[in-house]
């Protein structure tokens, strides 16, 4: 299920689109009287984790909107006005340095998300943003999953094609690690960091998709990088996820930490477990009539003008209304779509 959609405005709003919310059903009963749980109560869930969410990696959930006559929900995200990371495809690719400050950020966002139970499912990097003091934040989850247990066992996929693992693009229906998806994607990242360009490209997304699964992964001689970040990309680009590199072990790369010289912190200096009491899910969600109209005043002040503004910004409504994307709009090679196997 694809549950974010928006744009930005003087702070970041992305609109949630979910047949759950539809009709705001009551709960059902099964047999005996036993209540099914209510797909709206596990997304309000969701939404109160994701605002408790806090981490120097990871972009912070503000506030969540309830439009109640549109059925619409609206997530309000910090803003970092400093944008994507690097946008794909490039001439200008990171150095390896750079890629390398980068990247453990975004494994420590990422063991992050995984200790909150919490799968992204979309890591690439249009949906890395760089912070004021240079250090990347994981954003966008739209498509992200809570799981129980010790991983995420999924069976459909959802995302942007071309950072998918090949497991999630199999049509036996075989259930695989959301875990291992994403170090699949983190892999399909660090590629594009320091190449500028991605490992396996098509225009043909039948053809792309059996690139992922069969191709061989090839190094450009051009720009050169070293033999340990060939061995860590080549490791995380592993086809079967049984024997790709796990985070725990991607950690201690000599690569990460620069031949053992700059370990990262544990995973216990790292990650604070969260919890949420009943009346946190209960409060997560603000009800916020007319929301239309409150996007529209944001607008105006942000242009210091208060001139009629359904003229004013009849550009910036009809923006809004077509949007209807995530921060990572669709490009040359990111698009969004949900296959169920």
């Amino acid at each position: 299920m694809q549950l974010l959609r928006g744009t930005t405005i003087n702070i970041l709003i992305t609109q949630v689109l979910t047949n759950t919310l539809k009709g705001r059903l009551p709960p059902q009963r099964a047999k005996g009287g036993r209540q099914i749980e209510n797909p709206l109560d596990r997304v309000y869930r969701e939404i109160a984790i994701l605002k408790k969410l806090n981490h120097p990696n990871v972009v912070k959930l503000v506030e969540v909107l309830d439009d109640p006559a549109e059925d619409n929900l609206y997530m309000v995200f910090e803003l970092l006005e400093k944008g994507e990371v690097l946008e794909i495809p490039t001439d200008n690719p990171l150095s390896e340095d750079q890629a390398w400050l980068f990247f453990r950020d975004v494994l420590l966002g990422i063991e992050y998300l995984h200790y909150q139970k919490i799968i992204h499912r979309d890591i690439k990097p249009s949906n890395l943003l760089l912070g004021d003091h240079g250090h990347i934040k994981i954003a966008d989850f739209g498509v992200c999953n809570e799981f129980d247990g010790q991983d995420a066992y999924l069976t459909n996929t959802a995302g942007t094609p071309a950072f998918m693992a090949p497991e999630a693009l199999q049509t036996d229906r075989r259930k695989y690690s959301g875990k291992m998806a994403d170090i699949w994607a983190m892999g399909v990242t660090l590629y594009a960091f320091v190449y500028g360009k991605l490992p396996f490209h098509d225009d043909n997304i039948v053809v792309l998709y059996d690139k992922i699964r069969t191709a061989a992964l090839h190094f450009p001689e051009v720009p050169f990088i070293s033999e340990d970040l060939k061995d860590l990309i080549s490791m995380m680009l592993c086809k079967d996820p049984n024997t790709r590199i796990t985070l725990p072990q991607i950690k201690e790369h000599p690569w990460v930490t620069a031949g053992f010289q700059y370990p990262l912190p544990s995973e216990e200096e790292n990650c604070v477990l969260i919890e949420v009491t009943e009346e946190e899910v209960k409060s997560c969600v603000r009800s916020i009539p007319k929301l239309d109209t409150l996007i529209l005043i944001k607008c105006m002040i942000k242009k210091h003008s208060f001139q009629n503004p359904f003229k004013l910004n009849s550009k910036f409504k009809d923006q809004f209304a077509r949007a209807g994307r995530s921060h990572s709009a669709p490009g040359s090679y990111e698009f969004y779509f949900e296959r169920t196997l």
